[in-house]
């Protein structure tokens, strides 16, 4: 039978308030005349009153606190923590330096301000330092992190913190963009991310439950990756239902972008001033320029919609029809670009067969 901390704490903290009720019972009896039957009284009164109040106020005092603070806490960038820490670090190291002038000071100054400047110092430290950690990160940058050439931080890279939305995860191109190193730092996955993952994967429709099991295996994928660092945290937005709107909060908090290809979620954030970084607005920006005129070598494998027309692909999975394709179904044409079209879709190439480049298929 297993046992929760907080349960084992409650009966820990009912046993030392129930002796201290006993002790204080009897304290209490030695008011009036003593008596041994009023003594024993109130004690088992006094002694019952403290098991009761311990093994109710016991999670209040120990587990409800810290469960507080590590919600408050890993609602905190690396970046905050880390300002934070070297604030309080510089503010002690201040106050050690004064306590002795201050000690020195007639009474009462020189017994209240050494305290007054542990906890003043400390305080304006951690402010400053945390109002500033952009400054502080980029200073650590120029020392440690930047190359010669001017390459990005060192620290930058392995602190930076990227979300990831449920619709990223299904889609499983992440992964892809992972190996290749475009993705440096932290994938922080929420829970209720994980959570609604689970449920699509669990869920009766059979198409909706082999995306959610596709994105459970793009997360173990992500896993054994070496260059990528993905923490799954049990961090939370208070107030908030909607994994999209928690995810908004999160990123606000945190100062980290939403890696996404969900358009709500885009437009929503960026009305929030929320950084979003889209996989389909990076799958067409890395997509092959071409313009007219320009020749191409394409596999012509299927008829186009219109009379005539032929379907090939570039290398880069851009769609090329060729309007007199047709003929030259199955082979390997040479085509000039004629007109190039940008989509909602994405980009749609336009281009002929010249008619001089080789003998059509009989």
């Amino acid at each position: 039978m297993r046992f929760s901390v907080e349960f084992i704490l409650r009966l820990i903290g009912m046993v030392i308030v129930a002796i201290l009720g006993w002790s204080f019972g009897g304290w209490a009896a030695r008011i009036e005349p003593f008596d041994p039957r009023q003594d024993i009284l109130y004690r088992t009164v006094f002694g019952l009153i403290g098991a009761l109040a311990g093994l109710v106020l016991t999670p209040y005092m120990t587990t409800r606190p810290s469960r507080a603070i590590r919600r408050s806490l890993g609602r905190l960038s690396a970046e905050t923590l880390f300002a934070g820490l070297t604030g309080l670090i510089v503010g002690l190291l201040t106050a050690a330096l004064l306590a002795y002038p201050f000690s020195q000071l007639p009474p009462p100054f020189g017994e209240i301000l050494p305290f007054v400047g542990v906890i003043a110092f400390s305080y304006f430290g951690i402010s400053l330092f945390v109002m500033r950690q952009g400054d502080l990160m980029g200073l650590m940058s120029n020392f440690s992190g930047r190359t010669e050439g001017g390459g990005s931080s060192a620290w930058t890279n392995l602190n930076r913190t990227i979300l990831l939305d449920t619709s990223v995860i299904i889609d499983g191109r992440v992964a892809d963009i992972a190996k290749t190193g475009f993705l440096p730092g932290t994938l922080l996955i929420p829970r209720f991310v994980l959570n609604e993952l689970q449920y699509i994967a669990d869920s009766p429709d059979g198409l909706r439950r082999q995306r959610g099991r596709r994105g459970m295996e793009v997360l173990a994928d992500l896993q054994k990756l070496p260059n990528i660092l993905v923490r799954i945290s049990d961090i939370d937005a208070e107030g908030v239902r909607e994994v999209d709107d928690k995810l908004v909060v999160l990123a606000r908090q945190l100062k980290c972008p939403i890696l996404t290809n969900d358009y709500n979620l885009n437009r929503v954030a960026e009305l929030q001033g929320v950084t979003i970084l889209n996989i389909n607005e990076l799958a067409n920006a890395v997509k092959s320029v071409v313009l007219p005129s320009e020749r191409l070598t394409l596999n012509i494998f299927q008829e186009g919609k219109e009379f005539g027309q032929g379907v090939g692909y570039m290398d880069d999975g851009t769609m090329v029809v060729v309007e007199n394709g047709h003929e030259y179904i199955g082979e390997y044409k040479e085509v000039v670009v004629t007109k190039v079209l940008q989509t909602a879709a994405g980009r749609m190439v336009f281009a002929r067969v010249e008619e001089d480049n080789g003998k059509k298929k009989r």
